[in-house]
């Protein structure tokens, strides 16, 4: 059966940096995140992490976002203290004015009307804006450092702002009084966090102080002080129906506590990474956290990870938390069988990979994705949802290398090389680790699984060792982790080994170095079989054929080479990087391959040919990642700018949309003909226009010009054309108007365009710009040689009236007439000659009667001289 070949790959899901940390904003429905991402604004959704729209800002970071209650505008403020208020539907700046004269704006709250912004500076100042005016409306001082946080009161009919600050104080401003009505000083250190209780008279506070402060907005006395031991980022009031409120009820009446209708349930997260519920009454904790699911550095880095902020979702779709390392966890609240409580991860949403350094499918149905990006752990993507899963963590260092086996039943086993000398091996379904192997040297760099058997794997180090772990015996159960054995080691490199790759019948294996040279050895004992030199530089990528006895190496010399084992022979380079050659691998049962490079671009090749079939730019940075899945040959690539592309095989899918395009056209060709027999010309045209034929669109032109009718026809025919054909048509004029032949239609069409559309139409069109860039100087030629024709055809005129081969036009009939009745009347022959002579003045041009007396002269001459000749006959 011969194989069909891949002509082309079609990039179908991206996963793009959406978050570097600071302000975020969720919609009122919950389906998209408006997220700051240096100093652009990003529109994502929350199904599928996809980007949905850039907001492009003014080169300086964003230091405020927040939309508006009808979703309908964003409000961002950055660096250069510039507020902006964009339209999402359009992705324009509506409006735009100076914010607060010093510093820039740390936060921001819109009224429940829409119609005022309040911005909290690094001024100390507080300002309230007038949106559709942009002036200020309140202007507040009084803090005496920062303003961190700032709310507006949930009911529009209470205008109250509060506002917090580093300086430990909230501030409680009346818009109606424009005064400062109350100042709340209970805190010990910046206070982070507001929230507003249900029924609208509670105010809790949270500071870095570790407590909880709960005010009573009657008189704004402090009623309750809840200490949390945990420097505090956010605090979330708990609505009574909300799921999180109505769990946690159900779980109290099951075990028989109650809670008073004045207590206030709420949730505070913090730089400890765990979600913990709290009740008002008696500073009750009702719920916290087992485990954090933020990611915990080592003991000796200087840098806390935890949750930087939180809120809840609207229509009870759970709580949502922002961590420093940017990512987004929601979370639900729910029962375990044996009713106690459990806090739920439903989705993970990294907003921000470090770079990918490797990859690999997780399952032969391609559903995960696990990702090394230089950090300690490794993540694993759902990528139905582009969530990540869960994450690998174990490692103390940046783990450089990930390979990964999926039988077709079984379990499927990740396992991971990093810098701090170790290797690990992962079960892939609950993500915890089975073994750990010690005994290199140096950082890890290669990793590679055995293909048949799933008991042992190689691995590659920058101390130049090889060698070979056995994993037999060890449990999955997730109990302790098990002491991985060396079966064999050997020294294989005289400098850092990049890559490893297995045989498919596990008895060889190959390793790439950076001394420019591949080695192939025989296993289980490492005997070497033979050395593959040619490259000029490093091997970065080793990959034995699924059918043929050869090995396929990519360089950093731009070259990928093709090797026989037998005597270690290059059989073929191919070329065509412009840059280094990363990953190579082979797909089509090793009839063809996909390589990428530092040159950011993937090609496809043919082995049979050394054919590249294509290239790909999709990643604006160098390609590090590259993974092939076994069912579908699904592409995954990443790049060092932190992009995850997905590629599916659209070959069968071209193939039969250009089939079903070619039945349709021929379909529409025979309905242009009928049209055009039948002179349908309105509707002759716009079939022409729509196969994207200008030469029968031409010829339709040219017969409706030769017509009597032809303003009434061309008129009818586009009228009904809308402004992207318009646009397509000026285009073909455009194309016309430079050939001298076609030119007289082209500016018969384009009289007429004009002539039935008004300028404001016409400029109004995408890229009219450059279409009449395009006209105006071969009209203008056009004219320029119309005229100089023109008044040469005077001067041939003149000539051809001195020479007398052009007769002077006689006068009317009636002058003729009367010009015989005076020549009755007068017998003297001669006489009357010359009166009809002097009548007979030429119609078109007038001469002198010097001339005409000439010209008369010559005449008689002429006719003396006929006689003669005709007399002598």
């Amino acid at each position: 059966m011969a194989v069909q070949l891949t002509k082309n790959y079609k990039s179908f899901r991206s996963l793009q940096q959406f978050y570097t940390g600071g302000p975020y904003a969720v919609s009122s429905d919950g389906s998209f995140l408006v997220c700051a991402c240096d100093e652009t604004i990003k529109i994502v959704e929350t199904s599928n992490a996809a980007v949905k729209s850039t907001i492009e800002g003014d080169s300086q970071p964003v230091t405020a976002l927040l939309l508006s209650p009808d979703d309908k505008f964003i409000f961002s403020a950055s660096h250069s203290r510039q507020i902006r208020v964009w339209e999402i539907s359009t992705l324009k700046c509506l409006r735009s004015w100076k914010g607060h004269e010093e510093g820039p704006i740390m936060g921001m709250a819109c009224h429940a009307s829409g119609g005022l912004l309040a911005t909290a500076g690094a001024d100390k100042r507080v300002q309230v804006w007038d949106v559709d005016g942009g002036f200020c409306t309140h202007y507040f001082k009084g803090h005496k450092g920062l303003v961190t946080s700032i709310i507006f009161h949930p009911d529009p009919n209470r205008l109250l702002l509060f506002s917090g600050g580093d300086d430990a104080t909230v501030r409680v401003w009346d818009l109606t009084s424009k005064k400062c009505v109350a100042t709340l000083e209970k805190h010990q250190s910046t206070v982070t966090s507001l929230a507003i209780s249900e029924d609208g008279w509670n105010l809790l506070t949270a500071g870095r102080d570790k407590i909880v402060n709960i005010w009573n907005l009657h008189d704004y006395s402090c009623a309750t002080t809840v200490p949390t031991y945990e420097a505090l980022e956010a605090v979330c009031a708990l609505d009574s129906a909300s799921p999180f409120a109505l769990c946690l009820s159900s779980f109290a009446q099951k075990h028989g506590k109650k809670s008073t209708s004045s207590s206030i349930q709420f949730i505070t997260v913090g730089e400890r990474g765990i979600v913990r519920i709290w009740n008002s009454n008696g500073a009750m904790l009702l719920f916290e956290q087992k485990s954090s699911d933020v990611s915990v550095k080592s003991d000796n880095d200087e840098v806390k990870r935890g949750f930087t902020s939180a809120m809840m979702l609207p229509l009870g779709q759970g709580l949502l938390c922002a961590t420093a390392d940017q990512q987004f966890l929601i979370y639900d609240l729910d029962k375990h069988a044996d009713d106690s409580l459990n806090l739920m991860l439903q989705k993970r949403l990294i907003g921000y990979n470090e770079e990918i350094v490797d990859m690999k499918f997780l399952d032969e149905k391609e559903q995960f994705l696990a990702v090394a990006t230089r950090v300690e752990q490794v993540r694993v993507y759902d990528l139905a949802t582009m969530s990540c899963s869960y994450v690998l963590s174990g490692h103390t260092d940046k783990v450089l290398c990930i390979d990964t086996y999926a039988p077709s039943s079984g379990r499927a086993l990740i396992a991971t090389g990093s810098k701090d000398n170790s290797v690990r091996l992962w079960e892939g379904q609950s993500g915890h680790c089975i073994g750990i192997g010690k005994g290199h040297m140096g950082a890890v760099g290669a990793v590679a699984f055995s293909r048949k058997k799933s008991n042992f794997f190689v691995s590659g180090s920058s101390d130049r060792m090889l060698k070979v772990w056995s994993f037999d015996g060890i449990s999955d159960d997730g109990g302790e982790v098990s002491e991985l054995k060396v079966k064999a080691g050997v020294a294989a490199h005289d400098k850092d080994i990049n890559s490893l790759a297995i045989a498919p019948n596990d008895t060889l294996v190959c390793s790439g170095s950076e001394d420019r040279t591949a080695c192939i050895w025989r296993l289980p004992d490492l005997v070497p079989v033979v050395v593959l030199k040619g490259h000029k530089k490093g091997i970065w990528s080793v990959e034995f054929s699924p059918v043929d006895q050869c090995v396929l190496t990519a360089s950093t010399d731009k070259t990928i080479k093709l090797w026989a084992i037998s005597d270690g022979s290059c059989l073929k380079t191919f070329e065509g990087h412009t840059s280094s050659v990363i990953r190579a691998s082979y797909i089509t049962r090793g009839a063809q391959f996909v390589s990428c490079g530092a040159d950011g671009l993937v090609k496809l090749w043919t082995v049979k040919t050394n054919e590249c079939v294509a290239t790909y730019d999709e990643h604006e940075d160098k390609i590090w990642g590259l993974a092939i899945g076994k069912q579908t040959e699904m592409l995954a690539t990443g790049s060092g700018d932190g992009v995850i592309n997905l590629w599916h095989d659209s070959t069968a899918e071209e193939k039969e949309e250009a089939f079903r395009k070619e039945e349709e056209d021929v379909l529409r060709g025979q309905e242009l003909e009928n049209a055009v027999v039948d002179a349908d010309y309105a509707r002759a045209i716009q079939l022409a226009f729509e196969l994207r034929r200008p030469h029968k669109l031409f010829q339709l032109f040219s017969d409706l010009s030769r017509k009597e009718d032809a303003n009434v026809h061309i008129e009818k025919a586009l009228s009904p054309l809308d402004k992207e054909q318009l646009v397509i048509l000026l285009e073909y004029i455009r194309e016309w108007n430079t050939k001298p032949k076609l030119c007289h239609i082209a500016q018969f069409v384009l009289y007429r365009l004009v002539s039935i559309f008004s300028p404001t139409e016409i400029v109004e069109m995408k890229n009219i710009g450059e279409v009449i860039e395009g006209l105006i100087p071969y009209s203008q030629r056009h004219f320029t040689r119309i005229d100089r024709l023109e008044r040469s055809t005077f001067l041939l005129d003149y000539t051809l009236t001195r020479m007398s081969v052009i007769e002077p036009e006689k006068e009317t009939k009636s002058t003729v007439d009367k010009g015989e009745k005076k020549k009755l009347n007068d017998p003297a022959p001669n006489t009357g000659d010359d009166d009809m002579e002097s009548e007979d003045i030429p119609v078109k041009k007038r001469k002198s009667r010097k001339s005409q007396d000439r010209k008369q002269k010559k005449a008689k001459v002429a006719y003396v001289s006929a006689s003669a000749v005709s007399t002598h006959a």
